[in-house]
């Protein structure tokens, strides 16, 4: 039997379009899916569930393509369009903030920020979430961890992290997970371009307990803040309520423990989870 390729649907997304320029470049220059996945160092099924739109492309599957067909940043492009499409209209705006931002700075209460998030970390978080499918998971840690490539990038933004103690406690996945999860966390407390600073239980009760806050200050100046709660987020771009964010949020650094100090208590955490 003759195989036939899946019919494509270029233009009902970005990553619709993605998968069919994938097939389209891959056909004109002539690599089977098998060959080509040997070329850009994947699989045929990841490839062939790229073309057909079914999977996010990982986020370092575009500029393999650009550089196996000679496209210069076609695909890089047409990747940075589909990943902001995962997420919800109200994000994009924040998404945006965050690109481009120069001092990024987060306090997270129940869960860690998404930059500092391992893929076996975020896919626990996700998972919780009933209404997302098994695909609609991974495409979303997929987008995720896209977000963290800018921090190895040659100029990085800087960030500080404060981490209620209660995160480093809630074993999200499986012991192995939090383990690796907590050693990624110790390895960027104190670093040129990452601090990270733990909020100690005894500290007591404070005014972010209840959700998460970023803080993004642009190379102009601008300072956004973007407040989280269960269900949803609100961007703050006008500078009075910004100020208020910023207010609370060095009080809750001023009473967090010192980077020493919170590396030690994230190494006795990360005892709990010893494999």
């Amino acid at each position: 039997m003759t195989f036939k390729p899946q019919p494509l649907t270029p233009y009902l997304s970005a990553r619709h379009y993605f998968g069919s320029e994938q097939r389209r470049h891959r056909e004109q220059t002539g690599p089977s899916l098998v060959q080509l996945a040997g070329i850009v160092n994947s699989s045929k099924s990841t490839l062939g569930r790229i073309e057909t739109a079914e999977l996010m492309p990982p986020s370092d599957i575009p500029d393999r393509l650009d550089m196996a067909f000679g496209t210069d940043k076609h695909f890089h492009g047409l990747y940075e369009l589909a990943r902001r499409e995962i997420h919800p209209d109200q994000y994009k705006r924040y998404m945006d903030f965050e690109f481009r931002a120069e001092v990024i700075e987060q306090y997270g209460a129940q869960a860690l920020p998404g930059l500092l998030q391992t893929e076996e970390y975020a896919r626990g978080l996700l998972r919780c979430q009933e209404e997302l499918s098994p695909e609609q998971v991974e495409d979303r840690v997929t987008a995720r961890m896209s977000r963290q490539v800018r921090l190895r990038s040659d100029d990085p933004p800087l960030r500080w992290a404060i981490i209620d103690e209660g995160v480093l406690r809630r074993k999200v996945g499986s012991p192995d997970c939090m383990h690796e999860q907590l050693a990624s966390l110790l390895e960027q407390v104190d670093t040129p371009t990452s601090k990270v600073q733990v909020m100690p239980f005894s500290a007591g009760p404070h005014s972010l307990l209840g959700g998460a806050l970023t803080l993004l200050t642009l190379a102009d100046g601008t300072c956004v803040a973007y407040e989280e709660g269960i269900q949803a987020g609100h961007l703050y771009e006008d500078p009075v309520a910004v100020k208020k964010w910023r207010r609370q949020y060095d009080v809750l650094r001023a009473n967090s423990l010192t980077l020493d100090e919170s590396a030690e208590r994230i190494r006795t955490a990360m005892e709990g989870y010893r494999p």
